[in-house]
């Protein structure tokens, strides 16, 4: 079992103190994330937990992304340290949503890619998510309607129909990650949006985009020309 020497407390509070002046500005990731597990680790030197967080993950959004079990079981943390850090996480996904709301959605479009990456990219399993737009393609809702494998994700286009329908929506943009971290979509991707166009647009729901997204980036159908 490791040890960690206790933190000065005079060391917690100047980097407290840093933070309230420039807020991470000049802050290493490490540092970051040290002032993050003060707050769950008491009366420890964080700092050697965070490096080794940081080495173990492959850097802070892997460690941001990391699932709950795995961060649980890094030296020096457990089950509440690693809880602070998925809400973290949990956190920017709902501000990047809320900053979303009764926008724009074509006029923003680096907001929905950031707030599709922050929802998805680190899953490592695809997940499919369905963002839901009124007639000013405001966003009315977001949803991940199925989870799947770690390269592979049923998806109905009737489901998807139904969910516009329950919302109300005129207009959607789908979304899934690719846990390999390349985003070209693939024949399926492409012949599963071709059956939800046709079948969004019986019914007057237009599909305006479909993002892939991964670790790296993104690719987008509309941008790509494959709508």
């Amino acid at each position: 079992m490791e040890t960690y020497e206790v933190s000065p407390k005079g060391h917690r509070e100047r980097m407290r103190e840093r933070f309230n002046k420039a807020l991470t500005d000049g802050m290493h990731d490490y540092e970051v994330l040290e002032l993050l597990l003060t707050y769950a680790i008491p009366r420890r030197d964080v700092k050697p937990i965070a490096k080794n967080l940081l080495q173990s993950f492959g850097g802070l959004p892997e460690v941001l992304e990391a699932p709950l079990d795995k961060l649980a079981e890094a030296p020096g943390m457990g089950r509440s340290s690693a809880t602070l850090i998925r809400l973290v996480k949990e956190l920017s996904g709902l501000y990047l949503g809320r900053r979303l709301e009764r926008r724009d959605m074509l006029s923003s479009p680096e907001k929905v890619v950031d707030f599709a990456r922050t929802k998805l990219a680190g899953l490592p399993h695809e997940a499919f998510m369905v963002l839901f737009l009124n007639t000013q393609n405001e966003l009315i809702h977001s949803e991940v309607i199925n989870e799947g494998t770690i390269d592979q994700v049923a998806v109905y286009p009737r489901r998807v129909v139904e969910k516009a329908l329950s919302h109300h929506a005129s207009g959607i943009i789908l979304v899934h990650n690719h846990p390999s971290g390349y985003t070209d979509p693939s024949d399926e991707d492409k012949n599963l949006t071709r059956s939800i166009r046709e079948a969004a647009r019986l019914l007057d729901i237009r599909l305006l985009d479909h993002l892939v997204v991964g670790k790296a980036g993104y690719c987008s159908f509309l941008e790509r020309g494959l709508m």
